[in-house]
């Protein structure tokens, strides 16, 4: 009895890895073997990517607070301590927002904090 083989499946998992390549230049978006080592480390960058999106936005809210507190004649690690003893829970990305939208309402923040 001859040796059977899931053609189904078989197919089923190449074409979705070159639905994956959809996009890429040249062999790697046609010839399996390339197109499978190009979808994985496409999809190993992506995963590193969204780690590091965190850490760029936290930044970016650092950078935008420092400003705005710094135009209030004040440091960012002087606001932040005084928002903990405050007892003000604003996270860094609200902070931000307002300091970016509404400066008048960051400035009585930081009056508050004073």
């Amino acid at each position: 009895m001859p040796r059977s083989t899931n053609k189904v499946a078989s197919r089923a998992r190449r074409k979705k890895v070159l639905k994956l390549a959809k996009g890429s230049f040249g062999r790697r978006k046609n010839v399996l073997t390339v197109a499978k080592n190009s979808v994985e480390k496409g999809l190993s960058h992506a995963y590193d990517g969204r780690r590091l999106k965190k850490r760029d936005f936290r930044a970016l809210w650092i950078q935008r607070i420092n400003a705005a507190a710094r135009v209030n004649g004040m440091s960012y690690s002087a606001l932040m301590n005084g928002l903990k003893k405050a007892n003000i829970a604003l996270d860094r990305k609200a902070l931000a927002e307002i300091a970016y939208a509404d400066p008048e309402a960051f400035k009585a923040i930081v009056a508050k904090v004073k």
